[in-house]
């Protein structure tokens, strides 16, 4: 007849070490030094019968647990400079308690990981983009876009501006505008009018720039709490309200 033997297989020895004080319900801080040592030493036997490598850290564990024991087994303990006994087992215990805490914390990044894994990532282009043709008619070219279609357009542009003879001139223009003028501008119409729709500002002068400028000193005054903003039926529109000073207390 044959039978089968199966070990459990540990990280390391200070895996092991835990396994049995919580196997056995032992006191972390009063190890029963030579009840482990045993352990330890039959779980390596074990595996040199079954012809299981043992790796070094096993081996160089062994015979710590060992020297622990051996210096317990001593009539004269050692003392530290207050005269007070040195536990043999203080230096495992503390290595044994930091080694616990860290494999905690990697048990919760490995629950956080698989949960992690089981979500679908957003932000797929492609797959959003196809959606969008299906439904806005977006144009088809669009979507098959690829690496060497960019190069070819990159190189009829390089191709067109090495053609070029005239001198290319770049004329900078500095708009009439500024974040803050547009914010006591906002803060001014708001004061006549308890809500403002932006389509107001954007009558008072339907101009892309002084749009644009209007737009970022609102969300500006939104974010210094100076304005509020009411969103519309659709989406479509919104009304910028101004905010009441709060009266200190």
């Amino acid at each position: 007849m044959s039978f089968e033997i199966k070990l459990p297989l540990f990280e390391g020895p200070f895996d092991l070490m835990l396994f049995f004080i919580e196997r056995d319900e032992l006191d972390i801080y009063d190890i029963p030094i030579s009840k482990i040592t045993n352990d330890f030493l039959e779980y390596i036997h074990h595996l040199e019968k079954m012809e299981i490598e043992v790796a070094s850290e096993f081996i160089l564990f062994a015979a710590t647990l060992m020297k622990i024991k051996s210096r317990m087994l001593l009539p004269r303990p050692d003392l530290n400079e207050h005269g007070e006994e040195i536990d043999p087992r203080e230096e495992l215990v503390r290595n044994l308690l930091e080694y616990k805490k860290y494999k905690s914390v990697v048990a919760d990044l490995s629950d956080m990981e698989s949960d992690r894994m089981a979500k679908e990532k957003r932000g797929n282009i492609l797959r959003e983009l196809q959606a969008l043709s299906k439904v806005e008619d977006v144009d088809a070219e669009m979507q098959h876009v690829d690496l060497y279609k960019l190069l070819k357009v990159f190189q009829r542009c390089m191709a067109k501006m090495a053609a070029r003879t005239e001198e290319t001139k770049h004329t900078v223009i500095q708009y009439p505008y500024t974040i803050e003028q547009q914010k006591n501008f906002v803060l001014e119409k708001t004061s006549f009018k308890k809500q403002v729709p932006f389509t107001d500002f954007i009558d008072y002068k339907p101009e892309k720039i002084f749009v644009i400028y209007t737009f970022l000193a609102i969300l500006e005054l939104l974010q210094l709490s100076q304005v509020t903003i009411i969103i519309g039926e659709g989406y479509n529109n919104f009304w910028v309200e101004k905010t009441e000073p709060v009266a200190a207390a």
